[in-house]
């Protein structure tokens, strides 16, 4: 059966998205997770929709619990997560308001758990190591992408996305070395949840929100957080209607 889990940012947590939507405190072997888990239907599919950074934005991204948040959706049968995420761009043609189709990161944050496997039992053989070649699964990609171009929204089908620590945001210098790395946006959060959810194997995939430039383009101010909220809230029902058509044909 199939069931969704959708990991939304400001906005795109809303529980009016579900049919029937019942709320449930739930807790993991790693804690609680960041928001009690809202669960309903969206055109006859199961959903369960989780607040990353509470209901209220009041955990700031490296003190998500990554590994609860995950381990609560799979606990509760979900086979596929959709995340959406306000992101920095750092390329000029990817646009304020435009949506990024996700398909590689980089991974630089410092300090956070970032597997299941704080351990190995014994024996070689027994080792834990998850491949990752192509975090953002490319079944659930295609299904984003082929909603996005039938709805005629501003997207870009690829993207690799860098993480950084947070909650600051870039120097100009970091900023135009992310650029030389070969990464196209940028954000706090999508890497822990994309590494374990492919830890538990359940496909992933993952739609940003371009806001702002990050701070690499001098011809524009450097990127403020109100203003990453206003572009944020004038897309989220761009957002919200994607993730309602994808998950039907899920």
């Amino acid at each position: 059966m199939i069931k969704a889990g959708i990991i939304g940012g400001s906005g795109l947590d809303d529980p009016q998205l579900l049919k029937n939507a019942e709320e449930i405190h739930v807790t993991t072997p790693y804690g609680e997770p960041t928001s009690a888990l809202t669960i309903g239907s969206i055109a006859g599919r199961e959903v369960v929709i989780l607040a990353r950074h509470g209901r209220q934005h009041t955990i700031p991204p490296t003190h998500i619990n990554y590994r609860a948040n995950i381990h609560a959706l799979k606990n509760q049968g979900c086979t596929h997560i959709l995340a959406t995420t306000a992101c920095g761009s750092l390329r000029e043609e990817i646009q304020r308001g435009d949506l990024v189709i996700l398909d590689q990161f980089i991974d630089f944050t410092r300090f956070r758990p970032v597997t299941f496997y704080d351990s190995f039992a014994p024996g070689a053989e027994n080792a834990k190591h998850t491949p990752m070649s192509d975090p953002f699964d490319e079944a659930l990609r295609q299904k984003l992408v082929a909603n996005a171009k039938a709805m005629g929204v501003r997207f870009h089908a690829r993207g690799t996305v860098i993480n950084i620590e947070g909650p600051r945001f870039s120097t100009r210098a970091e900023s135009n070395m992310f650029r030389l790395w070969g990464a196209d946006v940028i954000n706090m959060s999508l890497a822990p949840e994309a590494i374990l959810a492919n830890e538990a194997a359940i496909p992933y995939a993952a739609v940003a929100i371009a806001t702002d430039y990050d701070c690499w383009k001098t011809d524009e101010a450097p990127v403020e957080w109100a203003e990453i909220l206003r572009i944020f809230e004038c897309n989220v029902e761009i957002v919200k209607t994607l993730l309602l058509k994808t998950i039907q044909v899920i």
